[in-house]
């Protein structure tokens, strides 16, 4: 095969096959696609395979997710083992303001799923191996594999591949998508800013006595956010929760690693009652909070996504969903660039992807950055504030439209 590829994606995670996937679908057949991880994926598995676990890890899929996935034939899949969010219920503990959000209100079917990661990667892993027989552009795994460097060469790029196919490639595009932690961005000097929350979160499963009926909870606590988002049951745990838990390092470590009553006692004191008992805590897992921003997402034959390009807070669970949006809308514009004789890494074409995203991506990041801290403030007039703001939204109709509609990431899409 040519050493030739029109586009190479550095990074196998969920945003990286999800922008693979999308842009089979969008491009012309004739684009070659490269699709470098360096993790082995996956193999093609049925469906019937999959056992759910108490402790699998999660993600939220925004309702804005929900549409891409869709238009992209992936729905169907996911939806076997995925949880609606009929409603989100938030509120302030030890004040009056709450506010309760329901998908019924905007004749939508949820505001949102909880999808296990085991589940979301195998749907999305098996689509690449389906892919190959489809009427769309190419897509080449190579893995387990990584980009090790790239430099410019003849008006391209040219990539030194790393791994056990080692090889040199060279693309009209580059896209960087291996995580917060990029080396590859770093050796390109595409600088990237980091500001530390000085606080840490813990995940886990939790089984409760009273069902969720299809409800996100999210409770802002001195101590910071603490989220529990509706699951599918399994065997042994019926009724099952994701928790997000913002504490301080020495909180978190401690919770993290204390004996399961104590966890669960402490737990059941901050969120309250609204599921009953909390009866069991899975495997609990911990990790620092910050905000990842990279300073330069595009330049020629170079475009970086996914949390390379920024990883956000926890908090209402935008930052899988906003790397969504960028894929869906990078691939449109390199489809209408195609269609106008332009090339996928002219500066010019990938300026007008940075600038239809960057009201989105400026608004979601702010609103991930800003909300733990107005929520963590104790000044008693601040308190006072969210209270009525909080409370307000059930009292002004169209400014809680407004805002969840911004928050399921649908305020410029159609329903």
């Amino acid at each position: 095969m040519s050493d030739q590829r029109d586009i190479v994606i550095a990074g196998g995670g969920m945003a990286g096959i999800s922008l693979a996937l999308q842009l089979a679908h969008s491009l012309p057949s004739s684009v070659r696609i490269a699709l470098v991880e360096n993790f082995p994926l996956p193999a093609a598995q049925s469906a019937g395979q999959y056992h759910p676990s108490f402790d699998a890890r999660s993600t939220a899929l925004s309702y804005s997710s929900q549409l891409i996935y869709q238009r992209l034939g992936l729905w169907p899949a996911l939806e076997q083992h995925a949880c609606p969010i009929e409603t989100i219920h938030v509120s302030n503990r030890g004040r009056f303001g709450s506010t309760l959000m329901r998908a019924q209100d905007y004749g939508w079917p949820a505001l949102g799923h909880v999808v296990e990661n085991a589940w979301l990667g195998r749907c999305l892993a098996g689509a690449l191996h389906e892919q190959a027989g489809q009427d769309a552009a190419a897509i080449e795994v190579i893995s387990p594999a990584r980009v090790d460097s790239a430099r410019a060469a003849d008006g391209r790029l040219e990539l030194s591949i790393a791994g056990e196919r080692a090889q040199v490639l060279r693309a009209d595009l580059l896209v960087v998508a291996d995580g917060a932690n990029s080396g590859l961005r770093e050796s390109l000097g595409m600088a990237a800013s980091e500001k530390s929350y000085g606080q840490h979160a813990l995940i886990a499963n939790i089984a409760s006595a009273r069902p969720h009926n299809g409800c996100a909870f999210e409770r802002f606590t001195r101590d910071g956010p603490l989220a529990l988002l509706p699951l599918p049951g399994v065997s042994g745990a019926p009724r099952r929760s994701a928790l997000v838990w913002t504490l301080d390092p020495a909180q978190c470590a401690h919770y993290r690693d204390c004996p399961e009553n104590e966890f669960l006692d402490a737990l059941q004191q901050r969120f309250g009652y609204r599921l009953g008992r909390l009866q069991q805590v899975g495997e609990r897992h911990s990790y620092p909070l910050s905000l990842v921003r990279a300073s330069e997402q595009v330049r020629q034959s170079v475009v970086v996504m996914g949390n390379a390009a920024h990883a956000l807070h926890p908090v209402a669970g935008q930052g899988f969903n906003l790397a969504l949006r960028d894929v869906a809308v990078l691939a449109d514009t390199l489809a209408a660039a195609m269609a106008a004789g332009e090339g996928v890494g002219d500066l010019a074409v990938l300026q007008r992807y940075e600038q239809a995203q960057r009201e989105d991506q400026q608004r979601t990041i702010s609103f991930s950055d800003y909300l733990p801290a107005v929520f963590s403030r104790t000044d008693p007039l601040l308190g006072l504030v969210r209270d009525l703001a909080l409370s307000g939204l059930d009292v002004l109709p169209a400014l809680k439209q407004r805002f969840v509609r911004r928050a399921a990431g649908v305020a410029g899409m159609q329903d």
